[in-house]
């Protein structure tokens, strides 16, 4: 007999700019894709304070009535340590004022569910994260300390055991050999635990003169230089979460809607344009030019046809060129 699946949160961010129509995107994948996910669906909303320059709040009362109808729970949080100067941080600061205990699942909110969340064998005792990332942090001056000397530095400062994070499989010197991840999800089983964890690390890494890092570019890189220390200093792994979930069949970190287009599978497009179909989200949905350009006036298709999923350019920068020079690049 299989053994039953925690219960657990999902959580994303509500702000009061794109991110708000993404929010309602994703909730409308969620009960599109996920019917047995029984579970509580919250989005963060960060508050007016002195590190906003203007309220982020969702102000948008057809946006809150999409969410309300989908059964998210709105969560109100304050920042303390980052806000306008670092939004990425919202992903961090909300964690402090979730239900202290309950497993939960981060989620981007620029990401659509596109299968059973429920059936994710995660393990909520050893954190991971998203494993869709590039080499992107950190990169090594002319003058040192190698890509090696900068990940030792940071496990040194926090008092963590560099060596048994390391992939030896990876040669030498190659950014895989090093624990990292992409912020685009995380889990664990207390998200008050990871929260405090996180925010000491980032806040640390932030503020202190570290002499390694010197020269090393922090914005918007933070989030995804601490969340390898956060996660191996809790028991998790690289390997925590099996391959062909999150990332794959069941979940899509699109990023920009251009991009979905042009890179993500049939599947993607086709829960895109169906969770997006109702006349209650579409209400809501048509009032973002991309969503509203791309999906509703069929725009998005004609990205489609410009590409081969089979044989995409390398680079994502070849990607975004060939969308605008057809005017066809929507942010």
């Amino acid at each position: 007999m299989q053994a039953k699946r925690p219960e657990f949160n999902v959580v994303v961010i509500g702000q009061n700019n794109r991110i708000q129509f993404e929010a309602v995107l994703f909730a409308a994948s969620l009960r599109h894709s996920s019917p047995r996910f029984s579970g509580r669906l919250i989005v963060a909303v960060p508050q007016e304070g002195p590190l906003w320059k203007n309220d982020p709040s969702i102000q948008n009362p057809d946006v809150l009535r999409a969410l309300d109808h989908f059964g998210a729970e709105i969560l109100p949080f304050n920042n303390e340590v980052f806000g306008e100067s670092y939004p990425q941080g919202n992903k961090i600061e909300a964690l402090l004022s979730l239900p202290s205990g309950e497993p939960f699942v981060f989620f981007d909110s620029d990401t659509l569910i596109t299968g059973e969340l429920a059936e994710v064998p995660f393990d909520f005792d050893r954190p991971s994260a998203s494993r869709k990332v590039e080499g992107t942090w950190p990169k090594p001056t002319l003058y040192g300390p190698d890509i090696g000397g900068i990940w030792r530095a940071l496990y040194d400062r926090f008092g963590l055991d560099f060596e048994s994070s390391l992939d030896t499989s990876q040669p030498q010197g190659y950014w895989r050999r090093f624990l990292y991840f992409n912020a685009g999800y995380f889990y664990y089983k207390c998200p008050r635990l990871f929260g405090e964890r996180f925010l000491n690390l980032a806040r640390t890494i932030r503020d202190e003169d570290i002499p390694e890092l010197t020269g090393q570019k922090l914005d918007p890189w933070l989030d995804q230089a601490a969340l390898p220390l956060v996660i191996h200093s809790l028991g998790g792994s690289r390997d925590s979460l099996p391959d062909g979930h999150l990332d794959g069949p069941v979940s899509c970190h699109y990023r920009l809607f251009p991009l979905l287009y042009a890179r993500e599978s049939d599947n993607v497009i086709e829960v895109l344009e169906k969770a997006s179909a109702p006349n209650k989200v579409k209400k809501v949905l048509k009032t973002y030019d991309p969503i509203k350009k791309l999906v509703y006036q069929g725009k998005g298709r004609k990205i489609r046809e410009m590409f081969d999923r089979d044989n995409l350019p390398h680079r994502e920068q070849v990607i975004r060129k060939t969308i605008k020079s057809k005017g066809l690049w929507q942010r």
